[in-house]
């Protein structure tokens, strides 16, 4: 698999697939409506991307960027088979990629310059802005909009969307290069393979799920499959806990109306997390949450 997010004109976004899914989205576009791919990296590199343009009738623009709008630029391709294979290569960050191809600058003009955040605006949000990358769910963007709102009293906005995009920036790029110190595998990478496992066996599991507990048990039906047996989740405010060092709650029940349906979706979710390796503290209980303790929360960005 590609460690890349496509997305589409016509609002698709396909993440982490394979050549051959990604040579098929190219050759599929140039009709209206669905005309353009934008790629990205997993985890994103802001400013960083390649893009193509088809209309039929005509060729296919490829364009690349590696930051500043000094960085982009476009070149045209004939054929969707050569698009795809520059595509994949750059996906795969293979050296000298592009070998052969003629670029031209784009012409993109520069961003204007940022007015810089006095330092008691600019501390508050890089505090909060930390705590949810530690979270590991946001994207570049909505970071920046909750960087831009989070400080707004009285309709008054203290920071404008490029400080907030910036400032967002030079965090996640922080960030990004943490994890390439991570192990392969980490606690947060655990649960998520559990959790794989379990919506696919019937349970619907969602992470990062509503605000609280309230609102994810009356959301969750309606949030995975029509025949789920069960669910399990956990909400934002619980990865606020396991990001800053605490345990993380887990909320599960049946969709039966069997007497112990609960209890049982309770003991399948123990057994998964357990075999991927987690500890896990529950005690039978159908009323009581399964807790995991010793966390070493490390999310890792997409983007």
């Amino acid at each position: 698999m590609l460690d890349i997010k496509v997305e589409t004109e016509n609002s698709e976004t396909h993440t982490r697939i394979s050549d051959r899914t990604l040579s098929d989205l190219v050759h599929r576009i140039g009709m209206k409506g669905d005309r353009f791919l934008v790629v990205q990296r997993i985890p994103d590199l802001p400013g960083t991307f390649v893009q193509v343009w088809f209309d039929h009738g005509e060729g296919y623009q490829l364009e690349r960027r590696s930051g500043s709008a000094a960085t982009h630029y476009r070149t045209m391709v004939d054929a969707p088979e050569r698009v795809a294979e520059l595509m994949t290569r750059w996906a795969r960050q293979e050296p000298g990629w592009d070998a052969g191809v003629e670029w031209e600058r784009a012409d993109v003009p520069e961003d204007e310059p940022v007015p810089e955040l006095p330092a008691e605006i600019r501390e508050q949000l890089e505090k909060r802005i930390r705590e949810l990358l530690r979270c590991g769910y946001g994207t570049v963007q909505d970071l920046s909009r909750t960087a831009e709102d989070y400080l707004v009293k009285d309709g008054v906005h203290p920071v404008t969307h490029a400080q907030a995009r910036q400032l967002v920036e030079r965090l996640w790029l922080e960030r990004v290069e943490e994890q390439r110190q991570w192990p392969d595998v980490t606690d947060a990478d655990r649960l998520t393979q559990a959790f794989a496992r379990l919506d696919w066996g019937g349970i619907t599991a969602m992470e990062h799920f509503t605000c609280c507990r309230s609102c994810g048990l009356a959301e969750i039906r309606g949030a995975g499959r029509e025949d789920a047996r069960g669910f399990v989740f956990f909400h934002t405010q619980g990865t606020e806990r396991a990001a800053s060092g605490h345990g993380l709650a887990l909320y599960y029940g049946g969709f039966g109306r069997a007497e112990d349906a609960t209890a049982a979706v309770g003991r399948e979710v123990v057994q998964a997390l357990g075999e991927a390796g987690l500890t896990v503290e529950w005690d039978g209980s159908p009323d009581k949450a399964i807790e995991l303790t010793g966390l070493d929360w490390r999310k890792r960005l997409v983007g």
